[in-house]
């Protein structure tokens, strides 16, 4: 155990015992916090890792984001010409132009304790949550959202209007995942800690949930909560258990995501966008 994992654990423990607050939070504990969200910033700890194959949540990261809006009282934050009130501030982008990484004007958010890897492109407006990690080389386009401690990985597109879910709570929740290589379509939603296996290719406005199955028609199984690597997935509407009722007219239909072989059309089609990266 780190010496910051276990100030972290030391922290959770007195907030659950001894009730501790913004108001009982000194100069040391703000101090530790600090420290905790800079880790964040450069990657050395994340919200999750991948064991045995599995993503699984680091707790204890998780727990020390939360105790930062625990032992942070709401205050004024300054960002260009606005003002605003929450408990943590916005993300120094300071350390982004030396290796790379760009940002547009006028509405890129990256939020304190957020890590954003190497060459990567946020266009704006665009949000980034505390806790997420942006990998190298990935592009978030415009209007997107990457929720709380969510982990992108590297030379991913995330399409205009993409939502990426934030999980927060419960600590143990992994959050949504996705991988190396993924291009994903605009107006697409991912929440509920799905994972996105590498070198997929998600169509537009899928919706990818823990509560919808995949028909993978590669390995010919259901699945639910997570997408195989290196497929091509969209929307489709099959059959509901509602099945013929008075108020349907020709029977009702629930959404699913199918599966399938990446061609190599959809392959070229995410290449042409590599100049914006390079």
């Amino acid at each position: 155990m780190s010496t910051l994992e276990s100030d972290i654990e030391s922290l959770w423990n007195r907030h659950e015992t001894e009730s501790l607050s913004a108001e009982r939070a000194g100069r040391e504990e703000l101090s530790t916090l600090d420290a905790f969200l800079d880790a964040l910033e450069d990657g050395s700890v994340r919200a999750a890792h991948k064991r045995d194959g599995e993503w699984v949540a680091n707790e204890w990261v998780k727990r020390g984001i939360l105790l930062n809006f625990v032992c942070r009282a709401i205050d004024v934050q300054h960002s260009s010409a606005v003002d605003y009130h929450d408990v943590l501030g916005l993300r120094s982008t300071d350390d982004l132009p030396a290796r790379g990484t760009r940002n547009t004007p006028d509405g890129t958010v990256i939020r304190r304790g957020a890590a954003i890897g190497s060459d990567a492109i946020l266009m704006s407006p665009a949000f980034v949550n505390v806790g997420a990690h942006v990998g190298d080389g990935t592009l978030i386009d415009s209007c997107d959202t990457v929720g709380s401690c969510a982990q992108i990985g590297a030379n991913v597109k995330l399409g205009a209007n993409t939502l990426i879910g934030g999980v927060l709570e419960p600590v143990e929740s992994a959050p949504v995942i996705v991988e190396n290589d993924v291009a994903v379509g605009a107006g697409c939603r991912i929440t509920s800690g799905f994972v996105v296996g590498e070198g997929c290719v998600i169509g537009e406005n899928t919706l990818l949930t823990p509560r919808i199955p995949v028909y993978d028609l590669v390995d010919e199984e259901i699945y639910y909560g997570h997408l195989p690597p290196e497929r091509r997935a969209f929307t489709r509407f099959v059959e509901s258990s509602v099945g013929e009722h008075d108020l349907f007219d020709g029977g009702a239909f629930k959404p699913a995501v199918v599966a399938t072989d990446i061609e190599a059309t959809t392959l070229s089609g995410t290449e042409r966008e590599a100049l914006l990266r390079s």
